[in-house]
């Protein structure tokens, strides 16, 4: 079995937040199992990463949990979460906004380069 997993966030983003639960949950839920996880956050998904927005919105009508909750279980669990740096520009996001849980910026080769890797497994959302 593959011990590790990176995951692409391409198209979800703030306004259908009812797509933006599921990524952090697994995300968490392969961390649980041990398995290295890294989650790039591309296009719109990139907004999620700037404070105050994530923390908004929740991914059903019962508000039990917000997305903000998702993403933070996966991050207390080792889940590592990367910027584009083209996207931040593209949304006039600011680094010094980003989220603590933002591990840093890195863009489509860092992304590519383990989606090559055959230690590595890809989901994209």
């Amino acid at each position: 079995m593959a011990e590790k997993l990176v995951i692409m966030l391409l198209t979800i983003s703030p306004d259908q937040p009812h797509l933006c639960g599921t990524p952090f949950f697994q995300a968490a839920s392969a961390a649980a199992m041990d398995v290295e996880v890294e989650v790039f956050f591309a296009s719109a998904a990139t907004r999620l990463l700037a404070k105050g927005v994530a923390d908004r919105i929740y991914p059903s009508e019962n508000k039990v949990k917000s997305v903000y909750g998702f993403m933070k279980d996966a991050a207390d669990l080792g889940v590592k979460f990367f910027a584009c740096g083209g996207a931040l520009d593209a949304y006039a996001i600011k680094p010094d906004i980003l989220i603590p849980e933002c591990t840093g910026i890195a863009g489509g080769a860092a992304y590519i380069s383990r989606v090559m890797d055959d230690e590595w497994r890809s989901i994209s959302y």
